[in-house]
């Protein structure tokens, strides 16, 4: 007999064994997630898409993907702000909201609004006449603290302002934000009458001022729907504050 042979052919049956069982391993785990489900991200975006066209609700394409770790965050307003006061501007100017992001900060910089590298503009917040950006903390934007810029007869002639420092974090430890897909498929479900259309959402900050100059805010989803104020969940725990009014 030729041992060497055998050897050799030995071999290559045991490789051909395992290649033949990892195939058959590999359909049966996707046997497996076909029959009990995918993740809780799939399953979510499957429910929201079946809601959607059971009461014809429209959605953005650009919904986001990232679910990042946060906490809630204390901040103080700069006695040198007053977000309710109107200051003229020594230089009125023409803004256009269409031109490129660079060109925002190099257009703000030169009307002598200070801070304006802080803050980001807010289309979806913005209307005829009033121009609005938020201040940033990290890369998100805190959604109560706006610089807005007033226009009259397409020229932007004075502008609103206020500005924070943060304070601190809470002690609350750093969790993984709800999924968009799992609140628009709550707010579907529970608040939003058949044929709305959502028109933007983004994570950012949401808070209250519970003293002059004090605010706590916490991670949320601003869900803006056409024709009304936005709803802003909790981004850690789902709780949804509904719009009192509807926008005019």
């Amino acid at each position: 007999m030729d041992w060497g042979r055998a050897k050799t052919i030995l071999i290559l049956s045991f490789l051909l064994l395992n290649v033949i069982l990892a195939v058959q391993l590999g359909s049966s785990r996707s046997d497996l997630l076909n029959d009990f489900g995918t993740s809780p991200e799939a399953q979510a975006k499957e429910e929201l898409q079946r809601l959607m066209k059971l009461n014809n609700i429209q959605l953005p394409s650009d919904i986001p993907k990232e679910t990042p770790k946060l906490r809630e965050i204390v901040v103080i307003f700069d006695e040198r702000s007053n977000p309710d006061k109107a200051m003229t501007l020594a230089t009125p100017f023409k803004f256009d909201p269409l031109i490129i992001k660079g060109t925002f900060k190099d257009m703000l910089a030169k009307t002598g609004i200070p801070n304006t590298e802080s803050y980001q503009f807010d289309p979806i917040g913005s209307r005829s006449g009033s121009y609005v950006f938020h201040q940033l903390y990290g890369s998100l934007p805190m959604f109560e603290v706006q610089l807005e810029l007033l226009e009259k007869d397409g020229i932007v002639t004075s502008y609103k302002q206020g500005y924070v420092e943060v304070q601190s974090e809470g002690v609350q430890k750093e969790q993984s934000v709800i999924s968009p897909y799992i609140v628009l498929a709550s707010l579907i479900e529970n608040y939003l009458p058949p044929g709305s259309v959502i028109t933007g959402v983004r994570l950012g900050y949401h808070g209250q001022v519970y003293n002059s100059q004090t605010m706590y805010m916490v991670p949320s989803w601003r869900v803006s729907v056409s024709g009304g104020d936005p709803y802003f969940i909790h981004a850690i725990n789902g709780a949804v504050e509904a719009p009192q009014n509807k926008r005019p």
